[in-house]
């Protein structure tokens, strides 16, 4: 079967799925303290095992992607991502959750990694940004959406987020009869697993864009973690209103992403980086500035604009730079890499939060997205 448009729309939607394992519940997360009674501290815990799963999960699946067919990992995974959306509805404590969370992030370990490895196998030169392009659109669409949706379930009752999950159930039969297998039967026959894989790191530029992978992500939910504490503590804000804020940053995402692949005709993929990481070092920075809410929409939108900018740079130049035999491995590598990236985020940040405030939270992570930027710059020469 030939690979059509509408299937790169079937990976654009496992993306936007994968995107809202993390964006549902985000806005959420402060409503859950009362009823989960746990301190606000404990219930990030619901991101944090969720990501550190995807993490693991993506390395064990790195180590045989390269050697089975495409659908028989990414189906199965779809199952699991609605499934344990559909029991976590049902639990009642934070123990269970976070088993469910973990059990969900295996799922959302498949989907991403099969995504970027599809587009590779389908896709060449422009043609292959301009598809990653699409897939940051929909990622980018989930993340305007998808805190609206867990906002607006969440007045409801708190746990009424986690259904949105189930939806990935009747997708998964969709995938299943109408999405082709893109695998060559022959091409990676001989391919190692995840040993080649991490081989292929001694690459600086691949091991040098799989940093950029850890880096893009840990802002990322500097800000999808942090700005929903801020908005209750600083404006009053409620899950709803956290949802319609943290939204903002997603129609700047969309219009850069649609344009990539112009973009990317015009500057290398290392400028495009350098400069997405300045568009989002810098507004982070200035939210611990105490701004006011308006300021702080524009803030976000500039946000959207340096992810969106450099997230489909980033994952165009991995699929480019990776060796054939072993990209599904790399990959999987690169998809760790963002989950570590989201785990270590509130992690390290909350001790930041627990011990100096929310306004070194954002500054410190401000910094770090500067320094990124710098560095990418000067070493854009790898890429020549």
């Amino acid at each position: 079967m030939q690979f059509k448009p509408y299937h790169l729309a079937f990976l654009a939607a496992t993306a936007f799925f994968a995107m809202a394992g993390g964006a549902i519940l985000a806005p959420v997360l402060p409503q859950m303290v009362g009823p989960l009674g746990r301190m606000p501290h404990e219930v990030a815990q619901l991101m944090t095992v969720y990501t550190i799963s995807t993490a693991i999960f993506s390395l064990v699946i790195g180590h045989f992607v390269d050697r089975v067919n495409r659908k028989t990992i990414l189906v199965p995974c779809l199952v699991l991502n609605g499934l344990m959306g559909y029991f976590s509805f049902f639990a009642m404590d934070l123990e269970t959750l976070l088993v469910l969370r973990f059990v969900q992030g295996i799922g959302i370990a498949g989907m991403m990694s099969l995504i970027m490895l599809v587009i590779g196998d389908v896709y060449e030169g422009l043609d292959r940004i301009q598809s990653m392009g699409r897939i940051s659109m929909a990622i980018a669409i989930g993340s305007v959406t998808a805190p609206l949706i867990g906002g607006g379930l969440a007045t409801v009752g708190w746990n009424y987020p986690f259904l949105f999950y189930v939806l990935s159930l009747p997708f998964a039969l969709l995938v299943w009869v109408l999405l082709p297998e893109t695998k060559d039967p022959g091409h990676h026959e001989n391919a190692k697993g995840l040993g080649e894989a991490l081989r292929a790191l001694k690459d600086k530029r691949i091991a040098y864009t799989v940093f950029l992978s850890f880096a893009i992500f840990f802002l990322l939910f500097s800000i999808v973690v942090y700005i929903p504490f801020m908005l209750q503590e600083v404006f009053g804000f409620a899950a709803k209103e956290a949802g319609l804020v943290l939204s903002i940053q997603g129609f700047a995402i969309i219009l850069v992403a649609s344009n990539i692949k112009k973009l990317a005709t015009r500057l290398s993929l290392p400028v495009l980086i350098g400069s997405g990481f300045i568009l989002m070092g810098v507004p982070i920075f200035l939210i611990s500035l105490n701004v006011q809410l308006p300021v702080l929409f524009l803030l976000l939108l500039f946000f959207g604009a340096g992810f969106g900018l450099a997230q489909a740079s980033i994952d165009s130049q991995i699929i480019q730079i990776s060796p054939a035999r072993a990209r599904g491995g790399v990959l999987s590598i690169h998809n760790t890499m963002k989950y570590l990236g989201q785990s270590a985020a509130p992690v390290l940040l909350g001790v930041v939060l627990l011990y100096f405030g929310l306004q070194t939270v954002f500054l410190l992570a401000g910094i770090f997205g500067l320094i990124v930027a710098v560095t990418t710059f000067a070493v854009r020469g790898w890429f020549d």
